[in-house]
């Protein structure tokens, strides 16, 4: 059977494939999207990340495909009903990236609220900062706010409970054994000294965070954003951070990816931006890439 990977995927993995299967693997294929629409018509599986977009013209060239490969968790950028309409059976890498994301969060928290990191040229060129630099704050005894309490948000609520913060959670549909309650969206973001977001993409939840809830969130919150671009709305992040409601904000996801010219973010304060990395380290790609790899071959089989 033949196997094509549209974008980057751990190369013992894809040996692990190939020794199957046919596997035409190229990680610039996503941007070349004739050539992967042309490709597509003769594959049994195809293996994605999140900027391939399994819709569209390149579902239709899919007459062959029984199984879509999500390296990583969220499904956004695949047509899901399309896809079960056609049979094409869709496995997300759910859990493997986990570990690297809630670290991710836990981080960042700890550079917004300590605000220390960013003097280092001044320092070097003989500058002493010093008294602009301490007032930083400690990650021990403030509140975490999870909006979304899924895997991911549950790992990172473990992790945050070891450096000392509480941890409190809003999720519509709170999953069963959960060891929190669901607060209502509003009265977590009155109490949070930082949120962040883990939730997917959905009407319900596109804007989700917006100029209101903003302003609802607790005066000197951070924001962190590594679930999808869409959830915040930009525009009204960029006058939260620059009036200073806001003590600070990292986004590892963007409504457009690349962040277009000219975009409301650009010459913020007080924001961090990292290019949609968060569940991707070299030990996540491993395990994303070799959990993906078991599960089309087993699904082949």
């Amino acid at each position: 059977m033949k196997i094509l990977i549209t974008e980057f995927m751990d190369a013992p993995a894809v040996a692990q494939l190939a020794a199957k299967h046919e596997v035409v693997h190229d990680a610039t294929l996503v941007d070349h999207p004739a050539r992967m629409i042309a490709l597509a018509s003769s594959v049994d599986a195809l293996i994605v990340r999140n900027r391939t977009q399994v819709r569209g013209e390149l579902l239709a060239a899919l007459t062959r495909c029984r199984v879509v490969g999500r390296l990583g968790v969220g499904l956004d950028n695949l047509d899901l009903a399309g896809c079960e309409a056609r049979g094409i059976r869709v496995i997300p890498a759910t859990g493997a990236n986990a570990q690297s994301v809630a670290e991710y969060v836990v981080a960042t928290a700890m550079l917004l609220l300590r605000g220390a990191y960013g003097s280092s040229a001044e320092v070097a060129a003989g500058k002493w900062p010093r008294a602009a630099l301490t007032n930083g704050r400690e990650i021990g005894g403030k509140t975490l706010g999870l909006v979304g309490y899924g895997s991911i948000g549950q790992l990172t609520g473990r992790l945050a409970r070891l450096l000392g913060m509480r941890v409190i959670a809003h999720d519509a549909a709170m999953p069963a054994g959960a060891d929190l309650p669901s607060l209502a969206l509003d009265a977590l973001l009155a109490q949070a000294d930082v949120v962040s977001l883990h939730v997917p993409l959905l009407d319900s939840t596109r804007h989700l965070i917006d100029a209101r809830r903003l302003i609802a969130m607790k005066p000197g919150a951070v924001l962190i954003n590594t679930a999808r671009g869409g959830v915040v709305d930009e525009a009204a992040l960029a006058e939260a951070l620059r009036d200073g409601h806001l003590a600070g904000a990292a986004l590892d996801v963007f409504e457009a990816e690349p962040l277009p010219a000219g975009s409301p973010l650009a010459g913020c304060p007080n924001l961090l931006l990292t290019p949609h990395i968060a569940g991707v380290t070299a030990e996540a790609n491993e395990r994303v890439s070799a959990l993906i790899a078991a599960k089309v071959l087993e699904a082949l089989a």
